[in-house]
């Protein structure tokens, strides 16, 4: 499967792990945020983030100090 990261995105990795998370969701019931023919929910999740319609934050481990 190709898909696409959008420059939002600052690793392959995020991108994954906020798909893998929004699939999570998906697959306990959250509805999905784009019409598609597959109803897989990895398949969802991906096109949903490439979209960027899954919003994300990354948080600051305790201890680390802006600079």
């Amino acid at each position: 499967m190709n898909f696409k990261i959008p420059k939002e995105f600052d690793s392959k990795f995020r991108f994954v792990l906020v798909a893998a998370e929004r699939a999570k969701q998906i697959q306990n019931g959250a509805p999905a945020r784009v019409e598609l023919e597959s109803r897989k929910p990895a398949y969802l999740a991906i096109r949903e983030v490439e979209e960027n319609l899954v919003p994300y934050d990354v948080l600051e481990e305790e201890g680390e100090e802006e600079e």
